[in-house]
């Protein structure tokens, strides 16, 4: 297997957190499910990460600094590191999202000015 992959399979769980898995070293992944009803339980901020969530199935609500936001399957949200901020469940159904958490202001190019074309193709490409 080439050092510059590592693949992982998680089972399904309350919380997966990605980062000693794989390895990361430029940001924080995990993977969250709630049961119906359910929250998580503490209130949270950060020093210096965002965290970039997306909710996969299900519904709930997040609170941020004393605001309720209600989400959805398709949802996705920033929230800055000084956020405080928790998420719970929906009564009658459950949540899954994910959570990414990377230091705020250290991305300097992202796809568009970040990416290299490679003259290598890959076997399904003609």
């Amino acid at each position: 297997m080439t050092e510059n992959f590592k693949l992982v399979s998680v089972a399904q769980a309350p919380r997966t957190e990605l980062h000693d898995q794989l390895g990361l070293t430029g940001c924080e992944v995990s993977i969250n499910s709630l049961p119906a009803g359910a929250a998580v339980p503490f209130v949270h901020a950060h020093k210096q990460n965002e965290e970039l969530y997306g909710v996969l199935s299900g519904s709930g609500e997040i609170w941020i600094d004393g605001e309720v936001h209600a989400i959805k399957a398709g949802d996705w949200f920033r929230v800055s590191p000084a956020g405080k901020r928790a998420i719970r469940a929906a009564e009658n159904e459950g949540i899954t999202f994910i959570c990414m958490q990377t230091k705020a202001g250290s991305l300097e190019n992202y796809t568009m000015t970040d990416g290299v074309m490679c003259e290598e193709k890959a076997p399904w490409l003609k």
